[in-house]
């Protein structure tokens, strides 16, 4: 009969749970696709780059809405069973509140083992295989790159304006930036059009002048025809990994080795150096320290289940109930941002959602008991 009622129970949750992070990851998706348009077709790439690129952030919406959809799932279902009386009468028929908070906290742990699954492992490699997508894809849709009267700055070392484009894709007015500080040369050209050779573009300037300047002299040259090569720049987006996307063994054997000193280890990896070492210990506690807050908000949503829909206080019980909620997985975030001052150093937030649940789990038990 137990057995019954708490799988019942399991059901009810997973599938309010499973239905909700699907509906909002969607909605978030949809909301994230629309910015990432204006991504792609600024960075030059085709529609097939941008639909793959929004397909694999994904997992990543669906691990940061997790610890939210839980929370909402368990306070919603516990909500249900009081106001349908369901609740009295699983205390009627010998179901301890001791195990029904038991069965909860398993439950918790099952979602706990998928969001660091989702953080330390999927997540990472959907997002690498992303960009390297990107990566790969190199600039082939320059067509759509090129606009009028608006400064180009999508592509790595290039500046690009252009002041006209008529339907048949003939330029006018060009104006092309190339280099650093030290070294720059700078083309203008009253006219260009765009033409490819295989899958390399070029632009063909026509009645124009090529300034070369350096630390030390500028030269001007003046042409009727020339050709700038296109296919050796790529998009500022695809230059190297981001921290939130290596791996997360990489990441510790990062942390372990900067506090060691191990500078050949520093050399070779060039997220894990003094100026990024603070955000590769954010990363680390989002991906396996904040999935624990999971059996938190487990906790503090049982505690619905303490008082009967027919004490007088239980409404004043159920808001406090869902703030408290809603407290920590706001807290679950904030410190994040904290942990960024290593993480190593900050025992307290490290041990934080551990010490929250056992005070919790201690002060549920203690109100059973009464």
């Amino acid at each position: 009969m137990e057995k019954l009622i708490f799988r019942k129970f399991f059901f009810d949750i997973i599938g309010f749970f499973f239905i909700g992070i699907f509906c909002l990851s969607l909605i978030v998706w949809v909301i994230q696709a629309v910015n990432y348009l204006d991504f792609v077709s600024e960075d030059g790439h085709s529609f097939k780059v941008y639909l793959y690129y929004t397909f694999l952030s994904f997992p990543k919406i669906f691990s940061r809405l997790l610890l939210f959809i839980f929370f909402i799932s368990v306070f919603y279902t516990i909500l249900r069973y009081e106001e349908k009386n369901e609740l009295i009468i699983l205390w009627t028929n010998g179901i301890k509140k001791k195990s029904f908070l038991n069965f909860v906290i398993k439950i918790s742990f099952l979602l706990i083992v998928i969001q660091i699954i989702l953080n330390a492992f999927i997540v990472p490699k959907s997002q690498d295989i992303a960009r390297s997508y990107i990566r790969s894809s190199n600039i082939d849709y320059f067509p759509s790159l090129l606009k009028s009267k608006k400064f180009i700055n999508a592509v790595e070392g290039l500046t690009i304006f252009i002041d006209k484009k008529n339907d048949k894709g003939r330029l006018e007015n060009i104006f092309l930036k190339e280099g650093d500080a030290e070294f720059s040369q700078i083309i203008l050209a009253k006219q260009g059009l765009l033409k490819r050779v295989n899958k390399d573009y070029y632009l063909e300037l026509y009645n124009g002048s090529i300034i070369d300047r350096s630390s030390n002299s500028t030269n001007l040259i003046t042409f009727d025809k020339t050709k700038f090569n296109l296919s050796n720049f790529t998009t500022k987006t695809t230059i190297a990994p981001k921290i939130q996307e290596q791996s997360t063994g990489l990441l510790i054997k990062c942390i372990r080795n900067f506090y060691k000193y191990d500078m050949e280890f520093i050399e070779r990896n060039l997220n894990c150096n003094k100026n990024s070492i603070s955000v590769v210990n954010e990363e680390i506690y989002k991906r396996l320290i904040v999935p624990f807050y999971i059996l938190i908000v487990s906790l503090v949503g049982s505690c619905l289940a303490l008082k009967s829909e027919l004490e007088n206080n239980f409404n004043v019980h159920k808001i406090l109930v869902f703030f408290a909620g809603m407290i920590f997985i706001i807290l679950s975030q904030i410190l994040s941002k904290y942990s960024s001052e290593f993480v190593l150093k900050n025992i307290s937030i490290l041990i934080m959602p551990f010490l929250v649940s056992l005070i919790f789990y201690l002060f549920i038990q203690f109100k059973l008991k009464e």
